[in-house]
């Protein structure tokens, strides 16, 4: 069965909370926070399953590379999984062959943050099910920014779930061709507990999300890994539209407090993520 929020919203859709430290992870609501100060302030392939703070099981068979478009491959479906008891966050990998999807959940909320190729929503429902939902569960769907690999299975997605919210960086919307409204997120939204992290360059409206109770950053391609998860990568100079940018997006996010990393290319980087992140960012 859905579980669909009804909140108050004020005219953009979200609510408004003060402070960015005192976002409490365990919210389940779209909430606006004021902006912050970004530095100041802060399944038909294998299955593998592991807590936050071991290393997550996963295999692809794609170097770790920022795309545009492409095609997956249909034999290589693996999806690995994390859960944190404190938190109640839980989260699932769909590796779609060169890029990837996830599926997040709290409680009886789950999320789909991106949606990856055309073809892929059948992936994510068998992903869904490795958590114990099912597309009635999920009320959100992020998109981290525009391009093909990432959005284009969002309409078969939301074919499945034609209730949910579906969320993008306000400057990307206009390059999503979506069947369903898209709300615009950016810094100071909270979806599913999980604070938006405006992280542009990669496209204009690249957004990431993090669970700062746990340091668990969703990266999208603002930060991608390679595909043993023992390093973090800056974003392709190929397909970032302003590099410049990206790489100030990854100065931004390493003074975060990240403790793991689920990147769109590339696999999960969990434990050492925070400073393989710092040494990245010392190193553009």
């Amino acid at each position: 069965m859905s579980h669909h929020h009804q909140p108050h919203t004020h005219p953009s859709g979200t609510h408004r909370v003060a402070g960015f430290a005192s976002l409490a992870p365990a919210r389940r609501e779209v909430h606006r926070l004021g902006r912050r100060r970004f530095l100041a302030d802060l399944g038909k392939g294998t299955f593998a399953v592991a807590v936050l703070g071991a290393a997550a099981a996963c295999s692809s068979s794609d170097s770790a590379s920022g795309g545009t478009t492409g095609d997956s491959d249909p034999e290589d479906e693996s999806i690995g999984s994390g859960s944190d008891a404190g938190s109640g966050l839980e989260w699932a990998q769909v590796s779609l062959g060169f890029v990837s999807a996830y599926v997040l959940s709290r409680g009886s909320e789950a999320a789909v943050v991106d949606t990856g190729v055309p073809g892929s929503a059948s992936q994510i429902g068998d992903t869904l099910a490795t958590l114990g939902f099912g597309w009635g569960d999920v009320d959100h769907v992020i998109l981290t920014h525009h391009h093909g690999d990432h959005v284009g299975g969002l309409n078969e997605v939301l074919a499945e779930v034609p209730n949910a919210t579906a969320y993008a960086g306000e400057a990307d919307i206009a390059n999503i061709q979506s069947t369903n409204p898209l709300t615009a997120v950016g810094d100071g939204d909270e979806i599913l507990g999980l604070q938006v992290l405006h992280t542009p360059g990669h496209t204009p409206g690249s957004i990431s999300l993090l669970d700062p109770g746990i340091g668990l950053l969703v990266a999208g391609d603002a930060v991608l890994a390679n595909d043993a998860g023992t390093e973090v990568l800056a974003p392709s100079d190929r397909f970032s539209e302003d590099i410049d940018l990206a790489f100030r997006s990854v100065k931004d996010l390493a003074e975060l407090n990240v403790a793991s990393v689920l990147p769109g290319h590339g696999q999960p980087v969990d434990g050492e993520a925070g400073a393989l992140l710092s040494a990245l960012a010392e190193s553009l």
